[in-house]
């Protein structure tokens, strides 16, 4: 009777086990020794608290990465929002140009969304969200520091990742050329010269040797141009939706240790290195960003359908509640 009960046991125990062991792509430009990887590494341990089994393959081509998961060569993916937009539009837009300003603005944002009642939110298209990860601001590194203001971009080369819609139109709408890229390669023609101007997180300062580009009289514009976040993503069939809360709010959890990072990252990068701009200039970019967020919501003024409208007015209440007196905050056109 008891070697009956273990194999009844063991044959309702194995399938579940199995269901819940995903192979998982993972992009970190650095590979198997990144901060994105060692990430996802302390993710997988604490979700074995939740019967989830991560089997991790590192990939330093997001492209591939992204490949592979389409192809069913993994049962997940995790890499940045840039390339994972097309699976959630909705989270896809965190990293809208200028919409979350500070990292508070972030917090919020990403706890509010790991909540159970955005579980909805979460699943698009036959994917769903099990994670999102902040990676840090996104900001504008320049080999002159006279490049201080959108006029000033004017004419410039900037390195733009070539499936990035929203980027391609805000280059195009400042004026300034578009130098097709992608994450493998737009350092090395900052570096070398072949652009003038690039966008990256404080990690790429020393991991991508960003500092070489920017001497010896350039350096990085003090201001957020986006939150960009790593985002795991999984067929929504794959896990049931208990697990699949639970893995969010471990995801969540690890906010603290993530920040903690970026700011090293940020505090690394030495004071000269850093261009600081006019409060005048900070809300003349605001408004700048705001109006190219409503063309991408839209699709007006040639500008490509990007941004989730929902995403957008969310944000907007994050920031109207932090910054009230912004005029945003009491425009006809508000997100």
């Amino acid at each position: 009777m008891r070697k009956l009960i273990s194999a009844l046991t063991l044959s309702c125990v194995v399938p579940f086990a199995s269901a819940n062991t995903l192979s998982v792509c993972v992009f970190d430009v650095i590979g198997a020794n990144g901060d994105v990887f060692n990430l996802m590494k302390d993710f997988s341990l604490e979700a074995k608290s939740i019967g989830l089994d991560l089997k991790l393959k590192p990939y330093t081509d997001e492209g591939v990465a992204v490949g592979d998961f389409n192809a069913g060569q993994c049962d997940a993916v995790a890499a940045t929002d840039l390339r994972t937009r097309p699976f959630n539009r909705f989270t896809g837009s965190i990293s809208a140009v200028g919409a979350l300003p500070t990292y508070d603005d972030l917090k919020t944002m990403l706890a509010t969304l790991a909540q159970p009642k955005a579980a909805p939110l979460m699943k698009s298209g036959g994917f769903e969200v099990l994670g999102i990860f902040p990676i840090g601001a996104g900001y504008l590194f320049v080999d002159d520091r006279s490049i201080n203001s959108a006029a000033a971009l004017a004419g410039k080369r900037m390195a733009t990742l070539d499936y990035q819609k929203d980027a391609i139109h805000m280059v195009n709408y400042v004026k300034a050329t578009v130098v097709p890229s992608d994450i493998t390669n737009f350092a090395g023609k900052f570096n070398n010269g072949s652009v003038d101007a690039a966008y990256a997180p404080a990690f790429a300062y020393e991991a991508l040797e960003l500092y070489k580009g920017i001497e010896p009289n350039g350096g990085i514009v003090d201001y957020a141009l986006a939150q960009l976040t790593v985002q795991l993503i999984v067929h929504d069939d794959m896990l049931d939706d208990e697990t699949a809360q639970k893995a969010r709010t471990i995801a969540w959890s690890m906010f603290p240790q993530t920040m903690e990072l970026i700011g090293g990252q940020e505090s690394a990068i030495p004071d000269k290195s850093w261009i600081t701009i006019s409060a005048e200039d900070i809300e003349g970019y605001q408004e700048m960003f705001r109006q190219n967020r409503l063309q991408m919501r839209d699709g007006t003024n040639g500008a490509p359908t990007v941004y989730d409208p929902k995403t957008l007015a969310l944000m907007a209440k994050i920031r109207c509640s932090s910054n009230p007196t912004a005029s945003e905050c009491t425009a006809p056109d508000r997100e």
